[in-house]
């Protein structure tokens, strides 16, 4: 894949004019440098037109083969992958264009303006002398090219990889909130079915009532947070709903809580109170307890622990899916104690950062 380089310096090398321009630039800079009387004579710049011509030309074949180079090799050896090996390559080539144009244009320059010089009588020794400061010059430019190089495909290869690491969280988390829909559908079928037989009047409120908590379910699939306020209220209905089938066997008790501005994974509290329903006794002789309020930064849901005797195997799906969520969420746990006569659940809160 090509990576698209975020400034614009691809547009400045691609466009003549403004290449040039460039190269002008660098040109009056050097002038200014060897010759700051210049500025105030046209003579004299007219008498370095041999020097501004040669900087001009040498600036940029430099420049635009340092540019080149540094593309030619950008799709063919990854920066990320080996690094010594692009890291010689573009060197090399580099160097190796470097001297060859500083060689032809230091002998075009002194052919063209020293008068007393031809191709018979030049001193090659002092030709291959004044190459050496244009080779050193483009050892810097490439220099950059090498360290602008560097940094871009560092960047894009963290970005992407950032990107991925998003995707697959994103991922894994719709994979854990598609498991709640099924989950709570199939365990709300098993009471209704047993409700079925106890009684029709039963049955037909239960079924009214699931109507709208499912409604719910659904509103909140989408969304990796909701705020503690309506899962607290969808806790209540979804407790109202349990109360048709248990009546007096259930007892649930909301301390004084303040939501604020606390956010919570969807339906978590849900899967917290139908795992306490499933796993524990409920009859009128050992009513099962529900107890939910916050402790710090944590809603706690508690119960009193009478353990079911059956041979039912525990999926695991309520608080392993809780706390895959908050892993992918954030840095935070469920924390879960279990004492002979209590099974607490603390569910951290959480803020959205702006």
């Amino acid at each position: 894949m090509k990576q698209e380089h975020p400034f614009n310096s691809d547009n400045i090398f691609r466009s003549f004019w403004k290449f040039i321009l460039l190269n002008m630039g660098i040109v009056f800079i050097l002038l200014l440098v060897q010759c700051p009387s210049c500025i105030f004579s046209w003579q004299e710049i007219v008498s370095r037109k041999s020097d501004i011509i040669f900087s001009f030309l040498m600036s940029s074949s430099l420049s635009f083969g340092g540019y080149y180079v540094d593309l030619f090799f950008e799709n063919r050896i990854s920066w990320i992958k080996e690094p010594l090996k692009r890291l010689t390559a573009t060197l090399f080539t580099y160097m190796v264009y470097s001297f060859i144009v500083s060689f032809i244009l230091i002998t075009g320059i002194v052919l063209i303006f020293v008068d007393e010089v031809t191709i018979h009588n030049i001193s090659w020794v002092k030709i291959l002398e004044n190459t050496i400061p244009p080779t050193i010059i483009a050892f810097t430019i490439i220099s950059i090219f090498i360290a602008r190089g560097w940094l871009f495909e560092w960047r894009n290869t963290a970005l992407e990889a950032e990107k991925l690491k998003s995707e697959n969280i994103a991922s894994q988390y719709q994979s854990l909130k598609d498991q709640l829909n099924p989950h709570f559908l199939f365990n709300s079928l098993n009471v209704l079915s047993n409700l079925v037989y106890e009684s029709a009047d039963k049955s037909a409120e239960f079924i009214q009532q699931l109507s709208r908590i499912y409604r719910h379910v659904l509103d909140v699939q989408n969304e990796e947070l909701v705020t503690l306020n309506l899962e607290l209220d969808f806790a209540i209905n979804f407790l109202s709903l349990q109360k048709i089938r248990f009546e007096e066997s259930l007892e649930f008790h909301l301390d004084n809580i303040n939501p604020k501005d606390w956010m919570i994974p969807p339906l978590s509290l849900q899967l917290l109170l139908e795992n306490a329903i499933k796993h524990n006794i409920i009859s009128q002789a050992k009513p099962l307890k529900i107890w939910i309020g916050m402790q710090g930064e944590s809603l706690v849901v508690k119960n009193n622990y009478q353990p079911k005797q059956s041979k039912e195997t525990n999926s695991g799906i309520g608080l392993n899916n809780i706390t895959k969520r908050y892993n992918l969420l954030s840095e935070t746990f469920p924390e879960i104690i279990q004492t002979e006569r209590e099974f607490i659940v603390k569910l951290p809160l959480l803020k959205i950062t702006k």
